[in-house]
């Protein structure tokens, strides 16, 4: 089984964006064949962190295939106890050498909070987890745009410094956090 390293990782998430933004997928890893191989055995290169919006499909986004993304979704693409031991489970068991924040514009999770928002039931303990990154000294439409990136870089600190297990991988090279963000309206990912 291969292992990948961080670069191959990254060129492959942006080769494969690139060709989602330009209409130009080519859908691999996406028939029964790929799906046989992979029942024998999982062996992704990226842990993608994202939001539970519909819209925001990384599998698409990066034009990958059956066992390439470890994905985990969330509204807000928050971190908790159960985020921080599923990455735990990819880069120590997996060897997955590349987590990936993926925030995108008109989140509603962060809009939500962003707006002072506050719902009844398990949603205000989502909001809670944004309200401290609110960017709340700009004026008009870049704060929520800053507030979506303040978002995703908190959760890659409490990802990167998450004890014992994550920090050891980091500290030792093994795994690296980066932060995107995902465009609606282009299709396009910028890393942050």
């Amino acid at each position: 089984m291969k292992y990948y390293t961080f670069e191959e990782a990254v060129t492959l998430l942006r080769e494969g964006n690139l060709r989602y933004s330009e209409n130009k997928m080519i859908h691999p890893a996406q028939d029964l064949n790929r799906m046989l191989e992979v029942a024998k055995g999982q062996n992704p290169f990226a842990v993608i962190l994202t939001c539970s919006d519909s819209r925001v499909v990384p599998e698409f986004i990066f034009d990958r295939g059956v066992g390439d993304l470890f994905v985990i979704r969330n509204a807000g693409n928050i971190v908790d106890a159960t985020v921080l031991g599923t990455i735990e489970y990819a880069i120590e068991h997996l060897h997955v050498p590349l987590v990936v924040v993926l925030g995108h514009s008109s989140c509603g999770a962060v809009t939500a909070a962003h707006n002072g928002d506050i719902c009844e039931g398990y949603l205000n303990s989502i909001l809670k987890e944004i309200h401290p990154v609110i960017d709340r000294d700009t004026e008009g439409e870049f704060a929520l745009d800053n507030s979506i990136k303040n978002n995703i870089m908190n959760c890659i600190e409490k990802i990167r410094t998450s004890q014992p297990v994550i920090s050891k991988f980091v500290e030792e090279g093994k795994v690296r956090i980066i932060g995107a963000h995902y465009d609606l309206l282009n299709g396009e990912v910028g890393y942050i």
